[in-house]
């Protein structure tokens, strides 16, 4: 199965993406433009998808939704947000598939996250242990609103017959990430700080945690890409995994984010903050038999492309 989306499908197929102006909605609206699609951005600033009416407005027209608007951040967001993570991705999530299906959307296309496991899965992350415990506490508020985004798809897949899937994606990166310090994922953040220690010639760079836990990262482009796969071929409502099945220990990334970014002093390692979840790691093989999906993209490579956007751009925070 090629791991393509087909132009024929999307030519001229009205197409409506919410958080499309967003990291991951740039270059899903990116593709769709190159795909021929009649496709329309949903900003948080003009659609206020917690209120039903405002998330009507938004996909009135559309034979295909894909959603990925959300409340979203790091750890550091995490740990002080987890009111709004929680009350607004239900909200949202709630009101864009029941206003989907009112509307006559034909698919609808919602982006769950790796945050949605429990803290202890045996890796690598196979769907079927999805539900059998908590979340990491810290991504709890955001993994499990997100993860009643497969409750909701499959609840109204069995009562109104509507057709929605809720791809799992792995942790996302590449240009035009959030770089903000704060707020940011581990990637960018620690693309920021490498690339600021060097300017200022600082002796170290710190960083939270022991660089012990590890993650999987997959790069933008694919990550768009398997979404459109998403729409083309899933019908189903049970979880597929979105990723590269391949991990990357936090203290690994650091030493190459550190060499691509030719930062010539030392990593200060914090174990005080928290690393998060222990290991990410996700079964993939599902996406391959379904979807025809293969990540393409290789760390190094994608790392490369990012640091060197972030070094055209540093703005982007």
């Amino acid at each position: 199965m090629d791991g393509q989306p087909e132009s024929a499908f999307w030519k001229d197929r009205p197409v409506v993406v919410t958080g499309g102006a967003g990291f991951v909605g740039s270059v899903v609206m990116r593709l769709l433009n190159e795909l021929g699609a009649s496709a329309r951005v949903i900003r948080s600033g003009e659609h206020d998808l917690r209120d039903a009416a405002a998330a009507r407005q938004a996909v009135e027209g559309a034979e295909i939704v894909i959603h990925l608007a959300a409340r979203v951040g790091g750890i550091g967001f995490n740990r002080r947000n987890p009111a709004p993570l929680v009350h607004d991705n239900l909200l949202i999530g709630a009101n864009v598939i029941e206003q989907s299906r009112l509307a006559g959307v034909r698919k609808l296309v919602a982006a769950c996250t790796v945050c949605a496991y429990p803290k202890f899965t045996p890796s690598p992350f196979s769907e079927s242990e999805l539900w059998n415990g908590y979340p990491e506490e810290t991504n709890a508020p955001y993994g499990l609103a997100k993860k009643m985004l497969l409750v909701l798809s499959d609840a109204y897949r069995r009562q109104h017959g509507f057709d929605s899937c809720v791809p799992v994606l792995v942790n996302l990166y590449g240009p035009g990430d959030n770089f903000d310090l704060e707020d940011s994922h581990v990637i960018p953040a620690m693309i920021r700080k490498f690339v600021e220690a060097r300017e200022r010639g600082d002796s170290e760079v710190g960083l939270w945690g022991t660089g012990n836990a590890s993650r999987e990262f997959l790069y933008v482009a694919d990550a768009a890409r398997a979404l459109l796969l998403a729409a083309e071929r899933l019908d189903s409502s049970e979880p597929v995994n979105i990723g590269t099945g391949k991990e990357t220990t936090i203290r690994e990334l650091a030493e190459t984010i550190k060499r691509l970014t030719g930062f010539a002093g030392e990593i200060a390692w914090d174990p005080s903050k928290p690393d998060g979840q222990p290991t990410r790691r996700l079964d993939v093989s599902r996406a391959r038999e379904l979807l025809g999906f293969e990540a393409e993209v290789e760390l190094e490579e994608g790392l490369r492309r990012t640091v060197e956007s972030f070094e055209r751009e540093p703005a982007n925070v």
